[in-house]
């Protein structure tokens, strides 16, 4: 074995430039004859030598060993003759291995085999593929062959090798791909395509581009034409759910009947638990049961009749309690709807869509197309198809300041109705009263402001306090505060009539207010506030005007007018006058405004100056006869009166005029502050006089006070003196005395606490001792217990170990060797002829005094 892994060593490292080559078993090397162009095989175990005219192509080189369930592909392989032999092709003289080029071979599991000139190895050692159950492998013919199961095949050929099994590969067959085995579960199904004409699992013809379903449960391996298009799940179908199937084309369902393309129907419980459309089937959707309780009913559109057709353009009523499915087509357009359960106070108003016989407190009525009428409760109403439900109305409560506007649709006359329920009729609306957008504005401020409704034309974009929304077919009320009045004009009467407060106003369906254009601002400007009420006062005003003096001097004043209406209210005429101005402040500040500047024009600064209230009073109200200026100026068209004028401001408009004004008016401020000043400045004078005789008057009673306090502290100061001169002494006395007193009790106790420590230390040190006494002897015999008990183990080791050991050699062998020595002694000198010795080892002394008398005693006794 040695010489054997020796020379194939050799064989592989050996250069190829050698000229000797051994070759192991199971190596071969190419030669190449460079004088024919002819390569041969020369295979070992052997020694080769190379000659001059050869050369190593390859090798040395293992052969090539395919393991069980492997096999190789060979490129060019050597061409075989029917006994198995390797063809050798004759060139003249000359031999050559003859090759089927450009072909493969498949060689399986075999005896290692060397590859000679011209084979190659196409893609080395590969495994058999092993094909699992449910697994097979699609394999095409490449060249006109035999597959496994010997069927000619010719090229092009495509075919299925099952599993389980062991595939074994063959030149003319390409494998193209695994094809895994499809599992369908309960409820699924396969849906399939064949690729080209075939013949399907169940024996059934398939043109090319058919589709079928394959609904048996289990794992399904589709053949070789069949591509898989998808696993359809099933649809399960409940007593409350139902599907929807559209057919893609004419066909007989599993169920027997003819659909055609295009149509729909429905798939319930009736039919079957669970449904797996089919390959010209499409589900549109699922379609859950519609469900009435005994108080609702549903109208289908386009319903199907008794035979199953669908009656485009009718209607059928469903009551409740009810169950059903819609079918394909069918149409709930309104949805489930609850009965119309009407009450005392409701009504519906009704209307024919058809004309048709209806039933009213058990007689026989008429009813046309567009006919309307009213069902009032109490009731439950169901309407028929042939009725449209208009409206449900309930009857609306009105208290007594309450009301709506109704209009008769037949003869458009509207009316009012307050202070009572009532319900609309079939031939009656709700009628909506507009109104301006200012009265709106107005409307909605409403009892938001003291003084009544009013908007000023400076702050209408600031919002402010607002009252929700007015519902436009009630009726509008109003409430007039204390002390106003409100018009209302009855377009359709020509009529008007004045309400005093506090009252409220509702006004009817032709009436109106009539709305107010006030002045307003400093000064006035007309349309400045709008407003519905009129107050009677007493109020006031505020205006600014210009007036002009005889001597030209511009003013600006400033006036505030009180005014009052004074009517009677009882008097519908004399009440309707304070409406008759519509801007009744407007005209009122014009007037006084006129009459002082008439008055002012006549009269010179410095006069105005002085006597502003009395002339702007007499000019506005007037002389009397008496000679006496009036109370009131009073205007008859509105009966509104003036009571008093104040004059809030006056100042020049000319800037001259007021410079003079301001300096005379400064130079009296400063002439009044000097007087002030120096009468402030001959008080202060006086209070400080005053104050600085007090001063010395206290100084003078302080310093009395102070040399009387002063008289008591020498005296304390001499008895002071005098007690201490006489108790030094004692005290020093008392003090040393003290002293030896505290230092021999500290003596003493410093003593006693000596003895005490001394005492303490003993007993500590006594007690250390004691402990370690007994902390020393507890170690010792600790100590000792383990000297004791390690002697003792190894006592015992020993006793263990010796009894081993004679146990190991025996009695007979102890005995033996005790024996050995002596018997050996004995021998040899029994072989020396020595019939006693002693030896010694030289030190010790023997005494051979009476050993030579033992000899000789012995020796005469044996004589």
């Amino acid at each position: 074995k040695k010489s054997l892994a020796l020379i194939r060593k050799l064989s592989l490292t050996m250069p190829s430039d050698t000229a000797v080559f051994r070759l192991a078993p199971y190596y071969y090397v190419h030669v190449l004859d460079v004088t024919t162009n002819i390569t041969r095989l020369e295979q070992g175990p052997m020694t080769y030598i190379k000659q001059d005219n050869e050369k190593i192509v390859e090798g040395p080189t293992r052969m090539v060993t395919i393991p069980p369930r492997h096999y190789v592909t060979i490129r060019n392989p050597v061409l075989l003759d029917a006994d198995g032999e390797i063809v050798v092709e004759q060139i003249g003289k000359l031999s050559q291995i003859k090759l089927r080029h450009a072909e493969d071979e498949i060689r399986l599991s075999q005896d290692p085999f060397p590859l000679y000139p011209g084979e190659e190895l196409k893609d080395g050692i590969t495994a058999l593929k092993v094909v699992l159950p449910d697994q097979a492998l699609k394999l095409r013919a490449a060249l006109d062959c035999e597959d496994h199961t010997a069927t000619k095949r010719v090229a092009g050929d495509e075919w299925l090798f099952v599993g389980p099994g062991t595939y074994v590969p063959n030149v003319g067959v390409e494998v193209m791909q695994t094809v895994q085995a499809v599992v369908i579960n309960l409820s699924q199904a396969l849906r399939l395509r064949a690729e080209k004409e075939l013949t399907d699992s169940a024996g059934k013809r398939r043109v090319t581009g058919e589709e079928w379903m394959v609904e048996t449960s289990g794992a399904y391996l589709p053949g070789v034409y069949e591509r898989v298009v998808a696993i359809v799940d099933s649809y399960i179908i409940t007593d409350r759910q139902g599907i929807r199937l559209r057919a893609l084309r004419t066909f007989t369902d599993k169920y027997g009947k003819t659909r055609r393309n295009g149509a729909e129907w429905l798939i319930t419980i009736d039919d079957t638990e669970s449904h797996i459309p089919g390959v010209y089937e499409e589900v549109v959707g699922v379609v859950d049961l519609t469900v009435l309780t005994n108080r609702q009913y549903a109208v289908i559109e386009d319903p199907y009749d008794d035979d199953g057709k669908q009656v485009l353009g009718a209607q059928r009523l469903i009551k409740g309690p009810a169950s059903f499915f819609l079918r394909p087509g069918e149409e709930v357009p309104s949805g489930i709807q609850d009965f119309h359960i009407l009450g005392d106070d409701e009504g519906l108003i009704l209307r024919a869509v058809q004309a048709f016989e209806d039933t009213v407190a058990g007689k026989a009525v008429r009813r046309t197309p567009g006919d309307r009428w009213m069902v009032k409760g109490p009731c439950e109403y169901v309407p028929p198809v042939t009725v449209e439900v208009v409206e449900t109305r309930k009857a609306i409560p009105l208290d007594d300041n309450e009301g709506v506007y109704v209009r008769d649709t037949q003869t458009g006359k509207v009316r009012a109705v307050i202070g009572m329920t009532y319900m609309l009729t079939e031939n009656e609306e709700l009628w909506a009263k507009e109104m301006p957008d200012v009265v709106e504005a107005l409307l909605s401020r409403a009892g938001s402001q003291v003084k009544g409704p009013h908007i000023v034309a400076s702050k209408r974009g600031a919002g402010g306090p607002t009252g929700p929304a007015r519902v436009k077919s009630r009726v509008i009320e109003f409430r007039v505060p204390h002390n106003g009045a409100v018009q209302v004009y009855d377009y359709k009467q020509k009529k008007s009539r004045v309400v005093f407060g506090p009252d409220m106003v509702m006004l009817g369906p032709d009436e109106q207010f009539t709305q107010l254009s006030l002045s307003g601002g400093k000064p006035k400007k007309p349309n400045e506030i709008q407003s519905l009420c009129l107050l009677m006062g007493p109020d006031f005003c505020t205006d600014i005007i210009q007036i002009e003096t005889a001597d030209h001097a511009r003013l600006q004043l400033q006036l505030s007018y009180n005014w009052r209406f004074m009517v009677d209210q009882s008097d519908p005429v004399e009440a309707v006058k304070i409406f008759s101005v519509p801007d009744f402040v407007g005209d009122m500040c014009k007037a006084c405004a006129s009459r002082i500047r008439g008055a002012v024009a006549g009269v010179q600064f410095d006069d105005f100056h002085k006597n502003s209230a009395k002339i702007i009073r007499s000019s506005v109200f007037g002389i009397g006869a008496d000679g006496k200026v009036r109370d009131v100026f009073s205007f008859p068209e509105n009966c509104l009166q003036i009571t008093s004028i104040d004059i809030q401001a006056a100042e020049p408009v000319d800037q001259r005029t007021r410079d003079a004004l301001q300096k005379s008016v400064q130079l009296a401020i400063e002439i009044t502050t000097d007087s002030q000043e120096a009468a402030a400045k001959h008080k202060a004078a006086n209070i400080e006089q005053e104050a600085r005789g007090q001063l010395e008057r206290q100084k003078i009673r302080d310093e009395a006070d102070a040399e009387s306090q002063r008289t008591k502290l020498i005296e304390l100061q001499a008895l002071s003196a005098a007690v201490e001169s006489t108790g030094q002494a004692k005290a020093e006395a008392q003090s040393r005395a003290e002293a030896d007193r505290i230092k021999g009790e500290a003596a003493v106790e410093q003593a006693k606490l000596k003895a005490e420590a001394a005492c303490i230390e003993a007993e500590a040190e006594l007690q250390r001792l004691k402990d370690a006494r007994e902390a020393e002897i507890a170690y010792v015999k600790e100590q000792d217990a383990l000297e004791i008990a390690k002697m003792q183990r190894i006592a015992e080791i020993e006793e263990k170990k010796f009894s081993s050991m004679v146990a190991a050699i025996g009695p007979e062998t102890l005995v033996a060797m005790a024996k050995a020595g002596p018997e050996a002694q004995a021998k040899l000198l029994g072989g020396l002829g020595i019939k006693s010795t002693l030896i010694t080892d030289g030190k010790s002394p023997i005494n051979l005094f009476q050993t030579a008398q033992g000899l000789i005693g012995g020796s005469a006794a044996e004589a």
